[in-house]
């Protein structure tokens, strides 16, 4: 029992070493390898006609930190969604937030191709709001809407209509090779300054999930037991959501899509953490961000040397286990 405590402590305590594994394993392994004297060279004296050099500061030291950064804010809204909901299926990627952000930023492309890059973070919270308003409204309005199972159906019903609705936007607009980008979640791609714009946004969205997780821990004790104990739910629903909208919100403006990974590691979380979101959030937020990065440097390998979506990887591991879910625990709420 006292070890089953101090778990996540140990795993935060171990986080900076694994990460700088993953840090290395990435700038070294890819269509071209690089040999660690290089990545010395790179960080003490960069040499600009250098390719070596300029692949790794230009392409793959911000795709690695994309990663993790995109990682740790799906595994947290995933962990708010679930905790708020009592929800086992809920995440950002299946209850049509991630597709609102993508619909949204195609919106953004096609009306005001010449905007800032700022208007993509801009966009897609935006559009991630609208897709949470859309999902968890008719959730509302449908009897027994928000049972695990209606839930989903619901949240995948609206986000095939709006990145259905997004592409053929993109198609008639003829955009859809720069749109592309977004629902292949092609973390190479990522934009170092994307990266910098976000970390306000950033900020705002953890600083609410862990202010927040002790409310978020009554919550999941069931709506009622939280009134009880003094809880304005509707408030902490609210901040959660906001928090939830922000985090996915920057992840898709970053690098589009990337399903599952919301899903699977709050669970991982829970199992290891207990039920406390003090917890949960936290250590969701570190796995979430090396699980996405360890899946990203899977991804270069599968089909050597071309490289495959990281959507793929997580969908192989994502999809059996979401039906896992199904088969283990049917459309009852969590307890």
């Amino acid at each position: 029992m006292g070890f089953k405590k101090s778990l996540p402590v140990v795993i935060l305590l171990m986080t900076p070493a694994v990460c700088l594994l993953l840090i290395a394993g990435s700038i070294l392994y890819g269509a071209k390898n690089i040999t660690v004297d290089t990545v010395w060279a790179s960080i003490f004296a960069f040499d600009p006609d250098s390719l070596d050099h300029q692949i790794i500061v230009s392409s793959r030291l911000p795709r690695v930190i994309g990663a993790m950064l995109i990682g740790a804010f799906l595994a947290v809204s995933g962990a708010l969604m679930q905790g708020m909901t009592r929800n086992y299926l809920a995440s950002p990627s299946i209850m049509g937030v991630s597709d609102g952000s993508v619909f949204a930023v195609t919106m953004f492309m096609v009306f005001m191709p010449s905007a800032s890059s700022n208007m993509y973070i801009v966009s897609s919270l935006i559009g991630s709001a609208i897709g949470a308003g859309i999902v968890f409204g008719l959730a509302w309005l449908i009897p027994g809407g928000f049972s695990p199972v209606r839930l989903a159906i619901l949240g995948t019903v609206i986000g095939t209509f709006l990145s259905g609705t997004a592409e053929a936007l993109a198609a008639y607009f003829q955009v859809s090779q720069s749109i592309s980008f977004w629902y292949n979640a092609r973390l190479h791609a990522i934009d170092p300054e994307l990266i910098k714009l976000s970390i306000p946004f950033a900020v705002i969205g953890l600083l609410l999930a862990i202010v927040l997780s002790k409310s978020i821990t009554l919550l999941s004790l069931g709506e009622e037991t939280a009134k009880g104990l003094g809880v304005k739910t509707w408030l902490i629903k609210g901040l959660a959501m906001l928090a939830v909208v922000i985090l996915t919100g920057v992840s898709v403006a970053l690098a589009g899509k990337v399903a599952f990974v919301g899903l699977i590691i709050p669970h991982v979380a829970r199992f290891l953490s207990g039920s406390d979101y003090r917890w949960i959030v936290p250590v969701s937020g570190v796995l979430g961000g090396m699980f996405l990065a360890l899946c990203d440097i899977l991804a270069r390998f599968v089909n050597y040397p071309f490289e495959t979506p990281v959507g793929v990887i997580t969908a192989l591991i994502g999809v059996p286990f979401f039906l896992y879910l199904i088969k283990t625990r049917g459309g009852r709420q969590r307890a």
